[in-house]
């Protein structure tokens, strides 16, 4: 019972001080609207920038949006908090003389605000000044400057991939230069014709020598055959066409062994101008090969160069704040009022342990007072 009790001795403890109660109130919410009304107004505008998935993306892909995705659209937000940014728009809108001066960073801290909202592709760009149109207007200035520096660094990237496959093209081409200009060179200066050709006029050339051959040989021995059966007298002459056919054949032989010393050459040095030309061809076809899988790449990076890369929109541009976003009054008044009642009441709480406490002390004393004098 004892807790119901001192319950119910504070209530009338603090009803018999009400006033005390009411005033702090009271002074609260005067001094919370005069502080209010005495700060100065601050007014938010907000521009909102759509981050939309490359336009070559798969839109199944694009509607799965996973937790790592809308963890990596964080870093537009430096774009548009970028201190160089902030430093050039304040210098544009000339927020240190509107706000006072102050350093660069903390002017930072207390007009801007950049954040992806949450489980979305939507970044928001708040802007508070004291000066509604200037808010508004520095909010879509930093949207608009953010979509540029994303644009910007798009094309610089592209630009880079674009140089990067013309040089290798360029290389390419100038790789089939060189060999065209050597296969020129090649046809010029190391025919191949007119080798073959006199590769088979010496072929049939010693062919005839190899008739004639056959038919100097037939002669001898004819010449051999006739001289057994022959007289003396015409044995001589037969032993005579016999040594003139043995002459004409050693010099037939003679001219076959040359002829077929220059065939062996003639057909090492074709067989070397071929295999030059097999060589020079393939290089000229791997080059041509080379050069066309570039140009087909350049061309492809070309057409695809607008698809790479997250598109920034403005959805929303925000308008011109008619409310101030501090102070706010009913906020503040109803805070204060808050604490007008909650601080006399914890006072009177004190007050009335510290009384019970000084009442009861007292009481132990008169105790010890009367029991002495008993």
């Amino acid at each position: 019972m004892a807790d119901p009790v001192d319950g119910l001795v504070y209530l009338n403890y603090v009803r018999a001080r009400w006033r005390v109660v009411a005033l702090s109130s009271i002074v609260a919410i005067v001094l919370a609207a005069g502080v209010s009304l005495l700060l100065t107004r601050q007014y938010t505008a907000t521009a909102r920038i759509v981050i939309e998935p490359p336009a070559g993306a798969d839109p199944r892909s694009a509607m799965a949006v996973s937790p790592i995705y809308l963890e990596s659209l964080r870093t537009y937000e430096q774009f548009a908090s970028s201190d160089s940014l902030f430093q050039k728009s304040a210098a544009r809108f000339q927020l240190q003389t509107l706000m006072g001066p102050r350093p660069i960073e903390s002017l930072k801290r207390s007009v801007l605000k950049v954040g992806i909202v949450r489980n979305t592709r939507i970044l928001e760009i708040e802007a508070t000044l004291p000066d509604a149109r200037k808010a508004q207007a520095l909010a879509q200035y930093l949207a608009e400057q953010t979509v540029v520096q994303n644009r910007s660094l798009l094309a610089q990237s592209g630009e880079d991939l674009i140089g990067g496959v013309e040089k290798q093209a360029a290389e390419a081409r100038a790789r089939l230069d060189r060999a065209e200009k050597q296969w020129s060179r090649l046809l010029e200066n190391e025919p191949v014709d007119s080798v073959q050709s006199a590769v088979v006029d010496a072929g049939a050339l010693r062919g005839k020598l190899a008739e004639q051959i056959a038919s100097a040989r037939l002669e001898i021995a004819d010449a051999a055959d006739r001289e057994r059966q022959s007289s003396p007298s015409e044995a001589d002459l037969l032993r005579k066409e016999q040594s003139n056919a043995r002459t004409r054949l050693d010099e037939l032989q003679r001219e076959v062994e040359s002829l077929d010393r220059q065939i062996a050459e003639k057909e090492k040095l074709l067989a070397q101008r071929l295999a030059r030309r097999e060589q020079l061809e393939a290089e000229r076809k791997s080059d041509q090969a080379a050069l066309t899988a570039v140009e087909t790449r350049l061309r492809d990076t070309r057409n695809d160069l607008s698809y790479r890369g997250e598109r920034l929109t403005i959805i929303d541009t925000g308008v011109v704040p008619e409310r101030p976003s501090s102070p706010n009054l009913p906020l503040n008044i109803a805070v204060a009022a808050m604490l007008g009642l909650l601080f006399p009441l914890v006072y009177l709480a004190l007050a009335l342990n510290f009384e019970q406490q000084r009442n009861s002390g007292r009481d132990v004393l008169e105790a010890l007072a009367r029991t002495s004098h008993d």
